[in-house]
């Protein structure tokens, strides 16, 4: 039987504080994995990962949609940039509006019905409160890009249009 440890005195080829024998990983002496297959290298090579973008172009921004941005004659998203001219925009309303009356008015309703019935009228306060998204997709030169834009007011979609309105104009030029 084997000892998994050394005796003390022993000097042990492997083990912590010991850089391993060949590089990569397993056994000491073994050649490293085939390439290709696990980790990357690091550093990564060029090109791995996100595609590589060419610097923005220097100017204001004219319009920006979530993480959509038009910049002079480019749209730049971050999946890479865009030519703005002959793109198409479209947007889609994502989001809901419900209206509900709110929990302190029931209590005002039920505190206030003993004064002749006039606790009623706490009944007609509404709430309305609106959730979801706006998406916003932009396709130019065989490439497509999306984004979603939180809606927390009513009119929220009506903004959003009058943006994609002016990118669309913008577009046509």
């Amino acid at each position: 039987m084997t000892q998994p440890y050394p005796q003390p005195g022993e000097n042990p080829q492997w083990g912590p504080g010991h850089a391993p024998a060949a590089p990569g990983h397993g056994y000491p002496g073994q050649p490293p994995a085939a390439p290709g297959y696990g980790y990357p290298a690091y550093p990564p090579p060029a090109g791995y990962g996100f595609p590589q973008q060419a610097p923005a172009p220097a100017g204001a921004p004219l319009l920006a949609l979530g993480d959509i941005m038009v910049v002079g004659d480019q749209i730049i998203t971050p999946a890479g940039t865009l030519p703005l001219r002959g793109a198409v925009w479209n947007a889609t309303d994502l989001s809901q509006t419900e209206e509900k009356i709110p929990p302190h008015a029931i209590v005002l309703a039920i505190l206030f019905f003993v004064f002749c019935l006039l606790g009623l009228f706490f009944l007609l306060m509404k709430e309305k409160k609106t959730t979801g998204y706006i998406q916003v997709s932009v396709t130019s030169a065989g490439r497509h890009h999306s984004t979603m834009i939180p809606a927390h007011r009513q009119d929220a979609f009506q903004a959003v249009m009058a943006q994609v309105a002016y990118a669309r104009s913008l577009s046509g030029m």
